[in-house]
């Protein structure tokens, strides 16, 4: 779904709400398999506490260099993901892989490009980054002020369309492009050996997925169905807790598929935005972060989709 600069002011709230942390950021990553690492971020929004990290980032120790999935909200918070990777070790970082166009997975670009590290990314998600950079430092800088300091929009170098592979070291990693999700530019970082997959925004959980002017509710559907064929043992998402595939499902697929049957159907029998809206029970996710924030947004925008398809 093409983004549109008209839209910008839909956006901005979002990006300078605070979630209500008080403490200072702790880039703390857990062991998800030997070299594999994640950093689980905050399930609210984002905040000067969070430094912008209400998102997940990871990284691979591969035994001939580290690959690092996402690069952080900026420049000060990469130089704390590299911090925490060289508590573990000293291979240098090869690569830095953007999982989709939103301000947490790549504006830390800068600090790793300085290390000489290459960034790779969905055709999609480059240009959805060009698109939307400014207004996403401005969102960033109304919260987080001078803990932006240095960041700078810095592009990704390699793009692919569907498919890349990087074999490094220990590991064959996989970069999936399905269709796009929350945002055009969404992939999934796949490694067969160990049957983990980082899904980026493909996977929302502990926290309730955000449907915004970006995102295609159809096609995250859709790649969601591309993560699932691969049938993963771990999933890495992009916001929430490591988990399970039935726990994917449940929190990301059946709410999207709800989402998307009951506009679906409302726009099949001529009834109006409000009323599809106000017809719509999203009570069995009112447990998951945000849902009273987000869940007015996300059935008006599912419902526009639908209507456009018709």
């Amino acid at each position: 779904m093409p983004y549109s600069k008209s839209l910008a002011w839909l956006i901005a709230p979002l990006l300078s709400l605070i979630s209500g942390a008080a403490s200072a950021l702790d880039m703390t990553f857990k062991t998800v398999a030997p070299g594999v690492y994640a950093y689980i971020g905050d399930t609210g929004l984002r905040s000067a506490a969070n430094e912008g990290m209400n998102s997940n980032v990871g990284f691979i120790v591969t035994g001939a260099g580290v690959v690092v999935v996402d690069s952080g909200s900026t420049w000060n918070v990469a130089r704390q993901i590299h911090a925490a990777i060289q508590k573990v070790t000293r291979e240098p970082v090869k690569y830095v892989i953007n999982t989709g166009g939103q301000d947490h997975r790549w504006l830390g670009n800068g600090y790793f490009k300085s290390l000489g590290a290459e960034i790779i990314a969905q055709r999609k998600a480059a240009d959805d980054m060009q698109e939307r950079s400014a207004i996403q430092l401005r969102g960033l800088e109304s919260e987080l002020k001078e803990k932006l300091k240095g960041t700078e929009p810095v592009y990704p170098t390699r793009l692919f369309d569907t498919e890349d592979e990087l074999h490094l070291g220990n590991f064959d990693i996989r970069l999936l492009w399905f269709g796009g999700a929350h945002t055009p530019g969404d992939i999934a970082v796949w490694l067969p050996k160990s049957r983990i997959v980082f899904a980026g925004d493909i996977v929302f959980v502990d926290r309730l997925i955000a449907v915004l002017p970006f995102s295609n509710v159809k096609a995250s559907l859709d790649s969601f169905a591309g993560v699932e064929k691969l049938d993963p043992k771990i999933i890495v998402p992009g916001h929430g807790d490591v988990c399970d595939l039935a726990k994917a499902r449940k929190e990301t697929r059946d709410y999207l598929a709800m989402l998307r049957n009951h506009m679906k159907e409302a726009i099949k029998n001529s009834v109006d935005l409000q009323s599809a809206i106000d017809s719509l029970d999203q009570n069995p996710y009112k447990y998951l972060a945000n849902w009273e924030l987000l869940k007015g947004g996300n059935a008006s925008r599912a419902y526009l989709e639908a209507e456009a398809e018709w």
